[in-house]
């Protein structure tokens, strides 16, 4: 039930043109309650039985021991009652009194405060009671049209500036009073706009420390904390967790592998790696990288294909009335397959095209390597555990290579091996999900001739901007690739949407 002076501050707004909503959102009232005082100022106020009170049979003595006996402190107050055998609180006992009991300002203060409450003052009012404030149209604004704790906030320094004791506006105003006398000294050191400053809050799925944490644990195989099972649940995730003094909840745990663009479906498959020598081959790499040589240089290697040079779907902008459409069956145009090397130093792709992946085209590509790189001391390749990255013709390779180096020069080869279906791990993939989203992905190229000039150019104008700028690759610097182009435990290199 909405009291006179309110019903009156509802009409007067209605009166501007404003509309119920705004109304609503002005007074703190909800829009229903609003419209029907709108429509019938004259409600009829409900008549209830009133109840009774514990603090009844005491009411004689409270107001004769105010009025009479001079007591006005209502702790002084219960302790007398309560001495007579009360049981209530605190609280129903201090607002009975205050009824009756002396002010501690003039009630011309009470006032103005509630005038200045209920908007009812105009500026030029409540300057001739302030004198000049600065930035006070900004408080009035936020006093007429702001959130409940803008108006306090407004409130808090207008009555501040009247000269109005502090324990009186914090009292008024329902504050604490540390947070009453923050407001004044915000206000009077960095003005309004530091006072109103809305603070934005971090959401926890964007923590990138829980997010480290949680990739971290996730990338593992169970087994190496003690879980005899083929792939994670989320409790067994969040025991992992809060054991490692990182309390997190399991929706939160669900948000962040979401966001990363992966579902626990697709967990089993991507996200894990059953390696027994997990974490043994992972500090093996991270040694590497941290102890890298000016004439040393780390590949992440693998090949992106085979695919069909087809018209693709995706986000295109079409005139008015139009519909894009894709066949469903389509004559294949040709097919492509991608063997590239990622150096980590630099940032630069060496790519070529084979017809299939096998050895041979690994042998093929450690060859253009050694060419490109023949001032370098060694080389590090790295690459996933498929068959053709692993066989003997392979290794054989690589140690004749090694063996002629001391007698007729060149560059030593070491592999380096990424832990069995550990995918996410290699940095080339965030590469080639990259390429896929701007070349192939929305695409319609009407050969494999075309289709291979623009994946071309787009490996020349990447190599060339990194050339010109030698720092770190990612998402801020070329906008397409999933995430930097540095190896970290916690990647997600291979973008599930286009690989």
């Amino acid at each position: 039930m909405l009291k006179g002076w309110q019903i009156v501050n509802l009409m007067k707004l209605s009166a501007e043109g404003l509309s119920h909503r705004r109304i609503a959102e002005i007074t703190g009232v909800s829009r229903n309650t609003a419209r029907k005082y709108l429509l019938n100022p004259q409600v009829q106020k409900i008549k209830r039985k009133p109840r009774e009170s514990k603090l009844d049979p005491y009411k004689s003595i409270l107001k004769r021991s105010v009025t009479l006996d001079g007591i006005s402190n209502c702790r002084a107050l219960l302790r007398k009652i309560r001495a007579l055998g009360y049981k209530g609180g605190y609280s129903i006992l201090r607002v009975f009194v205050q009824d009756f009991r002396p002010s501690r300002q003039p009630i011309s203060i009470n006032k103005w405060m509630q005038q200045v409450s209920n908007n009812i003052l105009s500026k030029s009012e409540i300057i001739s009671k302030i004198g000049k404030l600065k930035e006070i149209d900004k408080l009035l604004l936020y006093l007429r049209d702001g959130a409940l704790y803008e108006r306090k906030k407004a409130m808090a320094i207008l009555f501040h500036h009247a000269g109005i004791r502090n324990s009186n506006i914090y009292h008024f105003l329902g504050l604490a009073k540390g947070t009453c006398l923050k407001y004044i000294s915000q206000f009077n050191t960095s003005g309004a706009e530091a006072l109103f400053k809305r603070r934005k809050k971090v959401k926890k799925i964007e923590n990138e420390v829980l997010r480290e944490k949680v990739f971290t644990v996730l990338h593992q195989p169970p087994k190496s904390f003690g879980f005899i099972r083929t792939s994670w649940t989320i409790i067994d995730l969040k025991s992992v967790l809060d054991t490692n003094d990182c309390p997190i909840s399991r929706g939160i745990i669900s948000a962040i592998i979401k966001s990363a663009g992966y579902s626990w479906k697709k967990a089993k498959i991507v996200l894990t790696s059953p390696d027994p020598n997990y974490r043994q081959k992972l500090e093996h790499i991270k040694s590497i990288l941290s102890n890298l040589q000016r004439d040393e240089a780390f590949f992440s290697i693998d090949e992106y294909g085979p695919f069909a040079v087809i018209k693709r779907g995706g986000l295109s902008l079409v005139p008015p009335n139009q519909q894009k459409t894709v066949p469903q069956w389509q004559k294949s145009k040709g097919r492509l397959i991608i063997t590239a090397a990622l150096d980590l130093s630099t940032n630069n792709v060496t790519h070529f095209y084979s017809e299939n992946k096998n050895t041979d085209e690994m042998i093929k590509l450690m060859d253009v390597l050694l060419s490109k790189y023949n001032n370098y001391k060694k080389i590090y390749l790295s690459w996933d555990a498929a068959s053709w990255h692993v066989s003997y013709k392979l290794f054989k390779h690589i140690e004749e290579n090694n063996v002629k180096v001391p007698v007729a020069g060149g560059c030593v080869v070491e592999p380096a091996p990424l832990p069995s279906s550990a995918q996410f791990l290699n940095v080339i993939e965030s590469v080639f999900s990259g390429m896929a989203r701007a070349i192939i992905h929305n695409s319609d190229y009407q050969s494999v001739k075309e289709a291979k000039a623009a994946i071309d150019r787009y490996f020349e104008e990447r190599n060339n901007h990194f050339k010109e700028n030698p720092k770190r690759a990612g998402c801020k610097i070329w906008g397409k690739e999933r995430t930097l182009s540095q190896f970290s435990e916690t990647n997600n290199c291979k973008d599930p949407r286009y690989r």
